[in-house]
């Protein structure tokens, strides 16, 4: 009987043991999963990674350090990008946010490459400048930290800096910015703790604990993000719950080594990771928040990343940010020259170089669309309306849209007699007249173009399709082909006739967004969508 106990009991301790590998094995697989099939959304959404907050630094990244498999030529392609952006700013990325560096010596560092030899300059070399990293506020020292201490750089020297930055400088910075809650804001003038700045900053400290005072700041830092965790597991920025503040915690807890299943960072059985994988949409990356079920760009990275950060940690590699096991990889023979645009592009477009480094705006923060503005802004391709602001959700005339189109193909400017509602000596009157003798417009009817009138998504889906050929893009849609690829769509029927085969070849592209389950024919184009198109135009016939 006794011997019978034994065996049941045994029995039952294998079964339970059993489960728990299971359980963890399971886990693995679902993060695995996400990873990879993130990894592979990103490289057919961003197939052209560029230099920008969305769909350039943090993509790279994220593909690199999950070691996820890209196109041979898509790295490559994106140093060629880097290289033609630098020369065109003449090293400067931008004159104020140093973050700009940061940013692009990170994601050289995911690919083994040394940021201090760029097309000729040095990118690690403003960080040296300790007044002009700290100007933006707590992301410069924090980030200039981060990238710095990826490979390990000796700190650059800054002769003409008011004060020369040290490590320690920076450290003491981000110390000295700790709120009496253990958080950090990103502005100094804000006495409320955020998730996603504190979650920063632990990372950036990570490596400086064995200062007595750093450590005491890192433990006040996690409780407070333990008591921000909620019963789910999320975390809350600006009141909602979102997947980005839950990739920062993450990528924060792997830099300091710190279990993702410690109790502090589990609520109701539930981590951050466990929440994370609710923004997860299989096909598609991840959502900003739940209740927008699209995905969101910048969530979709910052989620990758953080997923190769749970890998990295569960087999015991290097974390996220210390890149000194990243693959030296081969940033030669890219197929693309850039900026050379495509074979068979009309003589008269021209690539437009970065003018502008570093042009953003206040209220874009939250665009899905922040990269492609930012990317066009840089070029003086699109310009804000006024203190600072781009109006993203604004509606556009058919002048702002005809003026947009010519400037972003470098085309020159051109009267037209053509319609009696352009009159010559109007701002935008030599932009019209350009964009239709080039053939991108047509006027509302034989004499009258309507310049001030709203523009439509047929509307811009057909100048943008124009514009597409002239830059070199053909493809011929039979009837069949055009029906195929609009009936995607529930109110395909709507658009108008004249306007169905230049979407269907807009949506063939990647020009417009094929996600969305509706086209919205008539509806007005928004700002930051048309930004959206050009970029992606732009991207497409090798113009950036």
């Amino acid at each position: 009987m006794k011997q019978k106990f034994t065996a049941l009991l045994l029995a039952i301790l294998l079964l339970c043991g059993s489960t728990v590998t299971a359980t963890a094995a399971m886990s693995d697989s679902t993060v695995n999963e996400a990873m990879l099939n993130t990894a592979q959304y990103l490289t057919r959404t961003v197939k052209n990674p560029q230099v920008g907050t969305a769909g350039g630094e943090w993509a790279v990244l994220g593909l690199a350090r999950s070691e996820s498999n890209v196109p041979y030529d898509y790295y490559p392609n994106y140093y060629a990008a880097v290289e033609s952006y630098v020369r065109g700013c003449d090293g400067i990325l931008s004159d104020k946010k140093y973050t700009e560096y940061s940013r692009v010596i990170l994601a050289l560092a995911s690919l083994g490459k040394d940021a201090r030899n760029v097309a000729g300059y040095d990118l690690t070399k403003p960080l040296g400048d300790y007044e002009k990293t700290v100007w933006q506020g707590l992301n410069g020292p924090v980030w200039a930290l981060i990238a710095l201490d990826s490979r390990n750089y000796p700190m650059p020297q800054a002769p003409g800096a008011k004060t020369q930055a040290t490590r320690q400088l920076y450290v003491n910075y981000i110390v000295k910015a700790q709120h009496s809650d253990g958080g950090w804001s990103l502005q100094e003038t804000s006495s409320a703790s955020e998730v996603d700045i504190t979650a920063m900053a632990l990372q950036a400290l990570a490596k400086y604990r064995d200062q007595p005072a750093v450590s005491r700041a890192v433990e006040k830092g996690l409780t407070c993000l333990s008591k921000k965790q909620n019963s789910s597991g999320g975390f809350s920025q600006d009141g909602a719950v979102n997947a980005e503040s839950c990739a920062q915690v993450i990528v924060a807890l792997c830099e300091l080594g710190i279990s993702l299943d410690d109790p502090r960072f589990t609520k109701n059985g539930k981590t951050a990771v466990d929440e994370l994988l609710t923004f997860y949409r299989s096909g598609s990356g991840f959502s900003h928040t739940k209740t927008k079920f699209f995905s969101n760009q910048i969530a979709t990275e910052q989620g990758l990343y953080a997923l190769a950060a749970v890998q990295r940690a569960r087999s015991g590699r290097n974390s996220l940010y210390r890149m000194g096991d990243a693959r030296m990889v081969d940033l030669s023979g890219g197929s693309l020259t850039t900026g050379s645009g495509l074979p068979g592009k009309h003589a008269d477009v021209s690539y437009r170089p970065v003018t502008a480094p570093g042009t953003t705006f206040s209220d874009i923060d939250t665009s899905p669309n922040l990269s492609a503005i930012e990317s066009l802004a840089s070029r003086e391709i699109v310009v804000g309306k006024g203190a600072g602001k781009f109006g993203p959700a604004a509606n556009m005339t058919r002048a702002e849209f005809a003026t947009i189109v010519v400037q972003a193909l470098g085309l020159p400017k051109m009267e037209t007699t053509v319609f009696k509602d352009v009159h010559g000596g109007k701002w935008y009157s030599g932009y019209i007249g350009s964009a239709y003798n080039y053939g991108i417009v047509a006027g509302v009817s034989k004499d009258r173009f309507s310049p001030n009138g709203t523009i439509t998504r047929q509307e811009a889906g057909a100048m943008v399709a124009r514009a597409a050929r002239l830059c070199g893009l053909e493809s011929d849609l039979d009837d069949s082909s055009v029906r195929d690829i609009l009936a995607q769509f529930s109110d395909y029927p709507k658009i108008e006739r004249w306007a169905r085969k230049d979407m269907a070849f807009c949506y063939q592209l990647g020009l417009l967004d094929a996600s969305a389950l509706t086209v919205q024919p008539r509806t007005a184009i928004q700002r930051q969508e048309m930004a959206q198109m050009i970029y992606n135009l732009l991207g497409v016939a090798n113009l950036l």
